[in-house]
This record gives structure tokens, sequence and C-alpha cells, in this order.
């Protein structure tokens, strides 16, 4: 068996500084810290953190007064901002600077009268946070026919977002429908999809030509690893999305299987080892890391962090 391990795969800046920045709030103020939503969307990464006494809610409701509350890389709407603040709650901010970017947008849009077209997946938090920046201004849309039936006029003034861990393809397509139906529509001078999506994505889809197999490591309720097994599937490939080696089974392999590996954006590196060690000792396979390109982006953490109070 041949492995090919796709790089750059795995943490990307956004993930990488949100972890950072739960893990230095533990060693700031010990356990009993709340963060809303998953930190990252990952199963490995939540449940170390639930191991270390964080607790992660979906309503602020759930968090006592005067607690420390975190919230996600997927960014959260005004609205959960103002709650907190009236429950007197220390708040971490961990959203990914190129989340805050797509809500910054949004508002500047909002602001000079656009309504906007936010392309994005409903009920992600990272969806569901951006139009509550400006709700009455925000029309969701998944696909070109969802754009067939949007009720705004040509000369109507729009502009268009989209949710940073989609399908390049997908995005092209649906903006593409936009562009043709709406010419005059806005859009940002830089694209929103990020960087280390696209990177991700480019990776498994030049690898997957000669593979067998796809094996993404990420949880289900990944956008951006979800994608990458899109990818795979839509070139005929077999393709899998686990949490880890546990998931794997023996019968989706073969002797002299050519197996792609790669690593949703919010995956750790040791679920990738722990797979690579499974195909070793179970048919004796030899890997190599294929670079499509090199990665230096770095996230600060956020200022609250050397604000906080025990």
């Amino acid at each position: 068996m041949k492995i090919l391990l796709a790089n750059p795969r795995g943490f990307c800046a956004g993930v990488n500084m949100a972890i950072q920045c739960l893990d230095e709030t533990i060693r700031r103020v010990g356990p009993g810290i709340y963060v809303y939503h998953e930190i990252v969307h990952n199963k490995y990464v939540v449940d170390r953190f639930t191991k270390q006494g964080v607790t992660f809610v979906d309503s602020i409701e759930e968090v006592p007064h005067g607690s420390i509350l975190l919230f996600s890389a997927h960014g959260v709407s005004p609205e959960i901002r103002n709650v907190a603040k009236e429950r007197n709650l220390q708040t971490v901010d961990a959203t990914c600077p190129l989340v805050t970017k797509v809500h910054l947008e949004a508002i500047r849009y909002a602001n000079n009268g656009y309504h906007i077209i936010l392309v994005g997946h409903e009920g992600h938090d990272e969806v569901i946070g951006t139009m509550g920046e400006a709700p009455e201004s925000i029309t969701l849309v998944e696909t070109p026919s969802e754009v067939d039936r949007l009720p705004f006029g040509i000369d109507d003034k729009l502009a268009y977002l989209t949710q940073t861990t989609l399908s390049v393809a997908e995005a092209t397509d649906v903006i593409g429908a936009l562009k043709k139906r709406y010419p005059g529509i806005e859009s940002p001078k830089k694209e929103d999809i990020c960087y280390a999506t696209t990177n991700r994505q480019e990776a498994v889809k030049m690898l997957v030509e000669s593979a067998d197999v796809l094996i993404v490591l990420g949880s289900q309720n990944s956008s951006n690893s979800r994608r990458l097994m899109e990818i795979g599937a839509s070139q005929g490939v077999p393709s899998y999305l686990v949490d880890g080696a546990a998931e794997l089974r023996k019968d989706w392999f073969a002797q002299d299987s050519t197996v792609v590996i790669t690593a949703g954006a919010s995956a750790p590196e040791v679920v990738v080892e722990e797979c690579l060690n499974y195909l070793k000792t179970h048919f004796n396979a030899e890997f190599s890391e294929e670079t499509l390109r090199e990665e230096n982006v770095h996230f600060n953490l956020p200022k609250e962090l050397h604000e906080l109070r025990v």
C-alpha cells in the first residue's frame, strides 16, 4: 500500500489561535470555563477540553452570571455579545480573524444600504453569526437554483459574501449565478473563502486523481472537512470522513491501494498519525508527504486574555 499524505492539512491559523486561546485561559484561571458552541468543530479537540473541565454550551443562559466565556472560532452575533454583557460574563473572543473580516464586511455593506446575499450553509455556526450582524439586510443562498428564486431586481443595491469554509467549486457556481442575474452586484476586494480551505481543497483535488481511496480526518459537523470528502467522491473515488483510526474499516482498502490522507482545518495531527499507524500495521503501508504549498499564517491571541480575573 502507498499513502499520499496531503500537505497542507490539519490545523489552520484560526483554529490554532482558538485552541491556544482556550489552553491559555485554562492555564490562567483553571477549570470552570465555558465556551459558546464547540471551540472548533472537532470531536477529539472538544473531548480533550471537556476532560479539562471546560463546559460547551449552546445557550448563553446556561452560563452562570459572572463566569468566563469564550466565543468559538466560528464567531457570534451582536445579540449573543449583548446577552453576555447582561449576564456580567468575562468574555474572550476566539473568533477567527477571517470570519471577523466577513462580519465587518456585512456591517459595512448594510450601513451603506446594500442588501447582502450570503452564500453558505443554513444552520452553520459561522452563518448564524454573520447573519446576526444585519439580519434584515441579509439573505442566505446555498445553490444556483436558490439564486433564480431571489426576489430582487436587477437595479437593486446588492452585494454578496461567502462562508469561509465553502467548497471553492460550489461557491464559484453560486457566485457565477449571482453575477449572471445581477451584473452589478458588489463583492469584497478579497474573497471570503479562507486560504486554508482553498489550499486543502486544491491538494486533495490534485492527489485524488491517482488515488483508490480518500481518507479525510475530521468530524461530521466540520464544513471544511466535509467539502474535502465531497471532492474525492465527485471524482469517483471512495471517500470517507472519520474522526480517527477507530472508525477505519479494513474492507475499505486493498494491499495494493493508493490512499490519500488529509485532515480538515480543525483536525489535530495526532489523529492523522493514528491512521498512518493503523495502515502501516495492517497493510505494511509506506507513505510520502505531498506538499502543494507552505503555510506561514499566524494570528495573535486576543488581548482580553490579559484582563481575565478569577
